[in-house]
């Protein structure tokens, strides 16, 4: 029974630490809020998490280890180019729309902390690039895409995909648009990604 309340509680603080991060991020976040919102006293959260700087990381760690399986799978499955970038885009919007602080988390993390994503890296299930190197490679010498190095197409991926989650009250008020029409463009985007990448390496 005390593991299964053990249990409960931490993912309470988890939630409650998710919650408090998203909307007041990391420097703005304090330890007796998250406590508050968990239902539990500050001791009792320090004797989970000794500083908010952990709390943070089992924060990121839990949402990142949901997500980077997904994609490395995808990245590494038997499918095409095509099928790939269909794929990426469609799982990592589709996640990021149930997680939408996890870029903010990502990108702030690593400006306090750049080697903390190389921690990460020795994570089972964290992105491998190997198998979409070569099959990028080995698609560019047939003809079948433009030249373009696997390096360069992965970044357009993940820049097309992530910047809109970033930069949202930037691109709200670019386009003009309420948090409903916000919300359509970014199911849009599920499909147009996908599309505008596929149709630039083409070789038609």
């Amino acid at each position: 029974m005390k593991r299964a309340k053990d249990e409960n509680t931490e993912e309470r603080i988890l939630e409650a630490a998710k919650n408090i991060f998203q909307s007041k991020g990391m420097n703005g976040a304090r330890m007796q809020e998250i406590a508050d919102k968990a239902g539990i006293n500050k001791a009792m959260l320090h004797y989970y998490y000794r500083n908010k700087q952990l709390l943070f990381e089992a924060v990121f760690k839990n949402a990142f280890s949901l997500l980077a399986p997904q994609l490395n799978a995808v990245l590494n499955e038997d499918s095409s180019i095509e099928e790939k970038v269909k794929k990426f885009t469609l799982n990592y919007i589709t996640f990021i729309v149930k997680h939408p602080y996890l870029p903010n988390f990502i990108i702030q993390e690593l400006n306090r902390n750049p080697d903390f994503i190389l921690q990460m890296k020795n994570n089972e299930g964290f992105p491998n690039l190997d198998i979409f190197k070569k099959q990028v490679d080995k698609e560019v010498k047939k003809g079948t895409i433009k030249p373009i190095s696997a390096e360069q197409l992965f970044i357009h991926i993940l820049a097309l995909n992530i910047f809109p989650f970033v930069a949202k009250p930037l691109i709200m008020a670019f386009t003009n648009v309420d948090e409903k029409a916000y919300k359509q463009l970014i199911e849009d985007r599920k499909t147009e990604v996908a599309n505008f990448i596929i149709n630039s390496i083409k070789n038609i």
